[in-house]
């Protein structure tokens, strides 16, 4: 079966949950595989100075599917961004 897939374009490798530009912000949606299944969390990038600056993200929340953990991923760190500015570097 996996020489059909080479043949027909089976890439095998999920695409993860598309970059987010908030506000100058880079918010990119990482979902943590749990046993109960998935963890909030996400990574956010500023360039600041010329120099990349990143914050991971990492709630207690768990939702059931993977598109889910990553739209409230974007929530939360959109939240964070608008209470914490760049003090969350």
């Amino acid at each position: 079966m996996s020489l059909f897939k080479k043949l027909f374009g089976g890439s095998g490798t999920p695409k993860g949950p598309e970059p987010v530009v908030y506000n100058g912000y880079t918010i990119l949606p990482e979902p943590v595989k749990e046993p109960d299944g998935y963890r909030i969390a996400a990574r956010i990038e500023k360039e600041i100075a010329g120099e990349l600056k990143t914050h991971h993200l990492i709630r207690a929340d768990v939702l059931h599917g993977p598109d889910q953990a990553a739209e409230a991923s974007i929530e939360k760190a959109k939240s964070m961004i608008d209470q914490m500015g760049d003090r969350i570097f």
